[in-house]
């Protein structure tokens, strides 16, 4: 166990199959280490490096996911079949990401305790993968130089935000949503430390929209071999912006958003929100720290603390955005949020981190498909106009600010009542 912060506490084990698992904890009797969660796995699950049987029953040494690059774009392709055969949607009774069911002998879940507050472990059926022994070096694929192949050897982990399948991140209080972002930094600060490590991204898939295969309040954390697209794209305007300038990319276009004024949604000490002038999607946010930070390990106490609530004011503000459902409950906005992070080595002068979320829905009922021209060319057309969506941002913020000052007031305790009044011969 450790003390990462002055309110979290981590606490490493080792789940059956040998994977990692951490738990970040902020409540008694936990967070001082008074007691510890179950750091047993009782499960009786192979180990994942094991050898596996091939067709003919004959054991093969495992090899993991690979990639392959693709010499039209510059850009790796990792390949993972076995996520075909991944959980999809299971009944609310066999979530493998709720705690294990109190009293039970034994719970196919992979969080081993029957409580939690913050848990990170390593995904079940990764995208990416180093696998002990298999070198991560490029060879020729099918006898030809100009196919490339090597192993997928990243990383890929799993963040569980709540214990409660019933809610979702924007439900959490500032204190948990601190918790969750300490958890960030520290998996963000020890990832980019393995060997081999490009870049580290996290990031939440909300709503079965987005493609979530697991209705559980969750995100991940990949730990990438290599330099994603995007990171590549924007580098690379960021390098020739520095050239010519001798400024800072990113910095520059947080400033002329807030000379503008006109999409800036949203401002507090440390963090400014904006829909980005050149906005894709048909709801769109970008939030950017003041100070020059590369990760979110580089972010301040100040700045973390005053992120926690920043971060679930504009989680709500996602979910006013559109109308309210006939209940009067709010619409669950189907998300991506997703944190650009400098690389762990070359670029990180140039690049500077900042969050991206955004949405597929255009109207309740109504999703933007990446057809033709988005999917065949990646040329993208939008149905609205950045100006729009701010405005309507901007109509909603008070609510949305609202929500979370309410989420963070202290409960009442409940009203006592009265003593029954008494008569001078003893009755009521």
């Amino acid at each position: 166990m450790s003390t990462i912060s002055p309110h979290v506490r981590k606490t490493p084990t080792t789940l059956a199959d040998g994977r990692d698992l951490f738990y970040f904890d902020d409540s008694e009797p936990y967070v001082t280490g008074a007691e510890t969660r179950r750091l047993d796995d009782p499960r009786p699950l192979t180990d994942r490096f094991a050898p596996v049987p091939d067709e003919n029953g004959v054991e093969q040494p495992m090899t993991g996911p690979t990639m392959r690059y693709d010499v039209l774009t510059g850009e790796w392709i990792p390949h993972a079949a076995h996520r075909m055969n991944r959980t999809f949607l299971p009944p609310a009774n066999a979530n493998p990401l709720a705690p294990a069911k109190p009293g039970a002998d034994y719970s196919d879940g992979e969080i081993p305790a029957e409580d939690y507050d913050v848990v990170v472990f390593e995904n079940r059926f990764p995208s990416l993968m180093r696998v002990p022994g298999i070198d991560d070096i490029e060879t020729a694929f099918e006898g030809e130089d100009m196919w490339r192949i090597r192993p997928a050897a990243g990383r890929c982990e799993v963040i569980c935000f709540s214990p409660d399948d019933s809610k979702s991140l924007r439900e959490v209080s500032p204190r948990r949503m601190r918790t969750i972002i300490e958890a960030w930094a520290d998996r963000t600060e020890e990832l980019s430390k393995l060997d081999g490590i490009r870049q580290v991204f996290a990031f939440e898939n909300r709503g079965q929209e987005i493609g979530v295969t697991l209705h559980h309040p969750h995100g991940q954390i990949y730990a990438y071999p290599y330099l994603t697209p995007r990171t590549t794209q924007m580098l690379q305007q960021a390098r020739a912006h520095r050239e010519a300038t001798g400024r800072n990319l990113l910095r520059d276009v947080m400033e002329a958003e807030l000379r503008s004024g006109r999409r800036v949604v949203l401002e507090s000490e440390h963090w400014v929100a904006y829909v980005p002038m050149a906005a894709r999607w048909p709801l769109e946010i970008h939030v950017a720290p003041r100070r020059d930070v590369a990760d979110l390990a580089g972010l301040t106490e100040a700045e973390r603390d005053d992120l926690a609530t920043f971060y679930l004011q504009i989680l709500n503000m996602m979910d006013r955005f559109f109308p309210a459902q006939p209940d009067g409950s709010l619409t669950k906005t189907p998300y991506i949020s997703g944190w650009h992070q400098a690389p762990v080595g070359e670029g990180r002068e140039d690049l500077r981190l900042h969050l991206q979320i955004f949405s597929f829905l255009r109207s309740p009922g109504k999703l933007k498909y990446l057809a033709g021209s988005e999917s065949g060319m990646g040329a993208w057309i939008s149905d609205t106009t950045p100006e729009k969506i701010a405005d309507r941002l901007k109509e909603v913020v008070a609510d949305a600010i609202a929500d979370v000052a309410a989420a963070a007031a202290p409960t009442a305790p409940a009203p006592t009542a009265p003593a029954p009044t008494t008569g001078k011969d003893g009755t009521n």
